[in-house]
């Protein structure tokens, strides 16, 4: 993996992942959903949240063009623990709060708005089509914030009142909510 744009810039990391249950965003579909948000975002002003975050991947990304505001959330003990080194590494634990915790229970005691929201959750997960209503109805969001989650072909968000766009990429897909 490798961080697309800003400061580190083509800088690679590489988790050791074997048996973790994570499928990270691939280079490809990162950076056009990057190329997306750069005319959407201010990233030094964005404050941002990660939900099912993985290998940090998105937060990197978020760090590396400005952002001082990046909340990174999972429950997966290792992950937690590789991002907190590679935020060492970068020098950027005073711009990266990491949080080991179930999505579901940070989001329902959730008291902070974000300008933008990216989730990224196991493909097969049972709440999945439940995720956009359980961040949105949170009040989550900020004013004129964008949500992204990341899925498959199998789900669809179309129908949702507040989404806006989707957008795919080999087997991945983004839908954009408002």
């Amino acid at each position: 993996m490798r961080i697309i744009g800003g400061e580190f810039g083509s800088r690679r990391f590489n988790p050791p992942a074997n048996n973790w249950p994570t499928r990270p965003t691939t280079d490809f579909a990162k950076e056009a959903l990057y190329n997306i948000l750069q005319n959407k975002i201010d990233f030094e002003e964005t404050k941002m949240l990660d939900l099912f975050g993985g290998t940090g991947n998105h937060c990197y990304e978020f760090l590396s063009r400005g952002s001082n505001d990046v909340t990174y959330v999972d429950s997966f003990g290792k992950c937690v623990s590789f991002v907190k080194k590679t935020a060492l590494e970068l020098d950027v634990k005073d711009r990266l709060k990491v949080i080991k915790s179930d999505v579901f229970r940070f989001i329902k005691s959730a008291t902070v708005e974000y300008d933008f929201i990216f989730a990224d959750p196991p493909y097969n997960l049972k709440m999945l089509n439940q995720l956009p209503d359980l961040i949105l109805d949170k009040g989550m969001l900020a004013k004129d914030g964008i949500l992204v989650i990341e899925h498959d072909k199998h789900n669809s968000f179309e129908e949702h009142k507040r989404f806006v766009d989707v957008r795919k990429y080999g087997g991945c897909m983004f839908s954009f909510f408002e």
